[in-house]
């Protein structure tokens, strides 16, 4: 038997992740696409790392469920890394809330029930969570605490409140940070932790999406005119990634770090503050 990583969304910031830390572990590599992860296990499998690719829609409980069952086959959860989601270019807002709010919550959820004693997982939240207003504290706490399956009942959640699929896309990503805040208080029960990344612009498939999507412009503004001058790498978050999976970070639960090369802070304090 083997320690289990359970990884969501076969990407290349989730497999950058997994490289640092999977050795001599058994992944479960999930992904609502089968072939997505197929293609990255093979990559893996390819280069010495225990890896099985299996379908899973985050955004399901039941094939939440399955993805643990899986795991458990081989020996205890001792790892989460969520990487799953949708970006606003590649759905609609129905589908971003459903995803990336409601399935990471599910996902946090029920891996926080069996994880090993001492365990560790991490999610990947946005910058674009930074970079709204603030909320109320009454719809943070909504959002940190209300049950999953009354989730997208609440009221701030509602299509006359979402203006659109980056307003719903940064309503998921506040709404992780949150959950996480509140879900490393149950994993600590367990002795384990949980916190999340908010990376700015990575360059993913998925980022490219959004360089050629209708938003493409503004994106490549942002990393224009960020203090560090361009997009970021799978790599340097997982560079963090590594660091709070390991027992260097085992006074870190319930943490958000972003990880944006200065665009948020350029945002509020520089030359990408928005014009009033």
């Amino acid at each position: 038997m083997k320690d289990v990583i359970l990884w969501t969304g076969a990407g290349q910031i989730g497999m950058a992740i997994a490289r640092r830390v999977g050795f001599g572990k058994k992944i479960i590599v999930g992904d609502k696409n089968i072939e997505n992860a197929k293609e990255i296990s093979k990559i893996m499998s390819d280069t010495g790392f225990d890896i099985e690719a299996i379908e899973c829609d985050i955004s399901s409980r039941e094939s939440v469920l399955n993805l643990i069952k899986v795991g458990q086959k081989y020996g205890e959860i001792s790892t989460l890394i969520n990487s799953a989601g949708v970006s606003p270019s590649q759905a609609p807002v129905e589908v971003i809330l459903k995803v990336d709010l409601y399935g990471t919550a599910v996902l946090l959820e029920e891996t926080g029930k069996v994880i090993k004693n001492g365990g560790r997982g991490i999610t990947i939240s946005s910058q674009s969570g930074h970079r709204m207003p603030a909320l109320t504290p009454e719809i943070d706490e909504q959002l940190a605490t209300t049950p999953t399956e009354e989730l997208l009942k609440l009221d701030v959640l509602q299509p006359k409140n979402i203006k659109d699929t980056l307003h719903a896309y940064q309503m998921a990503k506040r709404c992780n940070v949150k959950r996480v805040m509140a879900e490393a208080v149950k994993w600590g029960k367990r002795n384990a932790r949980i916190n999340s990344i908010s990376p700015g612009i990575i360059v993913t498939p998925l980022a490219i999406d959004e360089f050629n999507g209708p938003r493409g412009d503004f994106y490549k503004n942002m990393f224009a005119k960020c203090p560090a001058g361009r997009p970021g790498t799978a790599d340097e978050v997982a560079n963090i990634a590594e660091i709070l999976l390991s027992e260097k970070a085992d006074f870190i639960s319930g943490s958000d770090f972003l990880i944006d090369g200065g665009a948020t802070a350029a945002y509020f304090y520089g030359e990408l503050k928005p014009s009033k």
